[in-house]
Formats: structure tokens, sequence, C-alpha cells
């Protein structure tokens, strides 16, 4: 056995890089800084953990599993690598604006990880996105300390409370963006507003055709639970031009739904998107930003694949591309200034920089029942004709030393017989020969 090994058995290099991998000494070992980590900048895991749960007197910090590792530095590669991927995208198709993107605080409200990628994020006009009151009040606390321009995106229902907090961040200075993702919300932003004499910035949600089929796209599709319908649209757009604050719409938001699983699906819906987007500017609103929401997927099983719930078809910088170029396809089209571009990128941001350990408890093993050649007979003579013949085949295979033949005879008669069992034709004791027999046949090939 060998780490190589190790490291191919639990395909920690599909779904960890760049920042897992397994060390020469067995262990797993976190690059802190992705691909620019140096040798000696590598963390062996398994000694963070002994040095966290070995007691205080042995110069440990007493601490009892399970426990959470953070990774700041983590945080901070991703945070870079997808501002890198955006400013790359925009740079190579000649793109006219930038992009800036907000972190969803409830992707996770821990304290160090929000006022981390506040600091982290400051470079590059990083914002918060907030939905719900108490994520608000957090995402002010933590962007008072962050740059002037990162937005503070408000998603979610929205109450009378809700509305006046977000505007006495604009107060604050904050660059505060209401997003209207009900039409009644309309009517209570333009009474507070004018109550409290602040001029709001206005965003809304549309409700895209564009529909993510896969298990996170629930909230996806004109049926989805979020956002305003064409119709809606185009009332809040005659609302706000009758009360002369046409100008406070800036900003159109969208969600396909989380972990995209590809490029084709996201430029759809990207593109639908800007259109409405430049009906928005035809229609005379303010418009500045397009912000494309969540969505950007995370390989969790290494294998990049499209079809699958826990993985996806594409890297960051596939994506940024598809983004930037959908959007200015269509303005290109249209003669549309090109709008910044915002996302709410929350697990591809947080995913890889914290750790899960616990301890094993127990294990368990499969010890194989031990067939003689009687009982091996005895096993025999009770399968039906169709058994019988699976197992005579399997035995020539064998023989001829046709290995794929061999587990193929083994998987049909174990379905055989586990059909036999469940109509009574077959007694426990033959069903755990069958298996005994499968088993034997599986170690003897070396197959898992």
């Amino acid at each position: 056995w060998s780490p190589e090994l190790s490291s191919d058995l639990y395909r920690i290099d599909g779904w960890g890089a760049p920042y897992f991998t397994v060390n020469s000494s067995g262990d797993i070992s976190v690059r802190p800084h992705g691909t620019d980590t140096l040798p000696h900048q590598e963390i062996d895991l398994l000694k963070v953990v002994k040095k966290a749960s070995d007691p205080i007197n042995s110069g440990g910090l007493g601490l009892q599993l399970p426990l959470v590792v953070r990774f700041p530095d983590v945080l901070k590669n991703r945070l870079e690598s997808l501002q890198s991927a955006f400013d790359y995208a925009v740079q190579s198709e000649g793109y006219e604006a930038h992009y800036q993107g907000v972190y969803p605080v409830k992707c996770n409200q821990d304290r160090f990880v929000v006022e981390d990628i506040v600091k982290f994020g400051s470079g590059f006009r990083f914002g918060l996105e907030a939905g719900s009151k108490p994520e608000l009040l957090l995402a002010m606390s933590s962007l008072c300390k962050g740059s002037s321009e990162g937005l503070l995106v408000c998603n979610g229902f929205k109450d009378a409370e809700y509305i006046s907090l977000a505007l006495v961040a604009r107060k604050l200075q904050l660059n505060t963006v209401i997003v209207l993702e009900q039409e009644e919300e309309l009517d209570l932003v333009i009474d507070i507003s004018r109550k409290m004499a602040v001029q709001p910035v206005i965003g809304l949600r549309a409700k895209l055709r564009t529909k993510h089929s896969g298990h996170f796209g629930s909230t996806s599709g004109e049926k989805g639970k979020f956002g305003l319908t064409t119709t809606q649209i185009l009332r809040v757009v005659r609302k706000l031009k009758e009360s002369g604050m046409l100008d406070c719409l800036q900003l159109l938001h969208f969600h396909i739904g989380s972990q995209i699983p590809s490029t084709e699906l996201l430029a759809d819906g990207v593109g639908e998107a800007a259109q409405v987007y430049s009906e928005l500017v035809r229609l005379g609103a303010g418009m500045n930003f397009i912000d494309i929401g969540g969505g950007l997927g995370i390989d969790y099983d290494g294998t990049k694949s499209s079809d699958s719930d826990v993985s996806v078809g594409y890297g960051l910088q596939d994506y940024a591309s598809t983004v930037v170029q959908a959007v200015r396809f269509v303005c290109d089209r249209k003669n549309v200034k090109h709008p910044v571009i915002c996302s709410e990128s929350g697990r591809a941001i947080v995913s890889h920089h914290s750790v899960l350990i616990f301890e094993a408890v127990s294990s368990t093993s499969t010890r194989s029942q031990e067939l003689s050649s009687m009982s091996l007979h005895s096993f025999v003579e009770k399968l039906n004709d169709d058994a019988r013949a699976d197992y005579r085949n399997l035995s020539a295979a064998a023989i001829r030393g046709e290995y794929d033949t061999c587990m193929l005879y083994a998987d049909q008669l174990k379905q055989r017989c586990v059909d036999q069992f469940k109509d009574g034709n077959l007694d426990i004791e033959q069903l755990a020969a069958v298996d005994a027999v499968c088993d034997f046949v599986s170690k003897a090939i070396g197959a898992s």
C-alpha cells in the first residue's frame, strides 16, 4: 500500500484539488494557498487534530471531538480565485464594466467567516447578501469595516421593520440595495423611504423561464417560489415611474438554482436575464447591476459530471467566461451599456475552507461463511433451473480464467436466489450460502 493508492481510493485529487492531498506520510494534507502553496506551507491535518485533542498538560488544547477546523487562507484563496476568473473573462471578452461579488450570509453565519470575507474581499469591492433581519444586522456591522463600494443586497421577505433597517443602512453610507421579491413590497419601500427621507436603491428579482431540473432547482423556473413575473415587473416599473422613482431601480437579480450542473444551462439563464435587463433600460430604469445569484457549483465527488447533483462539468474560469459572454452578447445586440456583474456564490466560497473532524467509534467487517463440498452440493441442489445454469456457467468461466464473466454470473446467481427467497422457495441458510459463494469469487479474483 502507498499514499498514492490512498489518494486514488478516496479520489482526493478529484474533489479536494487544489486544497487537499495525501502527503508522503499517508496523512491528509491541506494546501492553504491552493496551487501557489509551497511545500513548507502544507498543513498535516492529523497533526492539527492531535494538537487540538491532546490534553493540556501534554501541550495540546484539550478539545473534544467532533470539532471543526477552519483554514482562513483557503477562504482568501477562493475569493481571490473567483475574482481573478471574472477579471480575466472581463479583460479577454472586452467587457466594459467590472465584476464584484457578494457573499450570502445564510451559507455560513459564523462571525469569523463573515468578517474574514469582508476583510479579504475589501480590495475588490466584495459585499454581503442578507435574507432576514438578523442577517441584515450582522451584514451592516461587518460591512462598516469593508469596502465602501461593496454591495449590501437585501433579499428575502420584507416587512416594514426590515425595509426601515435597510434604509438606515443607506443612511450609514452602506451601498444598500433593496431587492423586491414580492410586488407588494414596493408600496412599503416607497412609503417608508419618503417618511425617512432616504432615496432607496431598488432591485427586483425576475422569475425566469429557464429552469434547473436537478435536485437544487426547485426555486427556479416560472413556477418557482420567488421573484416577479414579467407582468409584475411591468407593474413595478409603471408604479415607480408614477412615483418619480424610476431612477431608483438599478439592479436586476435572478437565481437559476443552486449547484448549476452545466455552462449550457448557465448561458441560457444569464442570456434570458440580460434580455430582461436590456428591456428595463429601454423602459427608462436607472440600471447599473445584474446580479446572477448563486449556483456556482462544487464538484463534491470529483467526477466532473454535469449529470450529477453532487458534481459539475465546469471550473471557475468556465463559469466566469460563460456569464460575461452571455451578458455582453445581449447588451451589444441591444446597444445597452454593460452592467456591473454581481454573483452570490456561497458554497463555492466557503465549502473548502472548513473540515469537520469526528472520531470513528466502531467498525464492521464481513466474515464469509466457509463452504464445504457437501454444503455446496446441498446448496446447488435447491436452486431452480435458471440459478443452477448460472452456477454452472460461473464454474466454467472460473476454469477458463474469464474473471469478468465470473462476476457477471455471480451477480445473476445472487439475484435469482434473492428472488427465490422472496417467493418462499429458498431458506435463509441457502441465501447465506449464495453470499458466501459470491464473496469467495470476489476475493479470488481481487474484485472490490
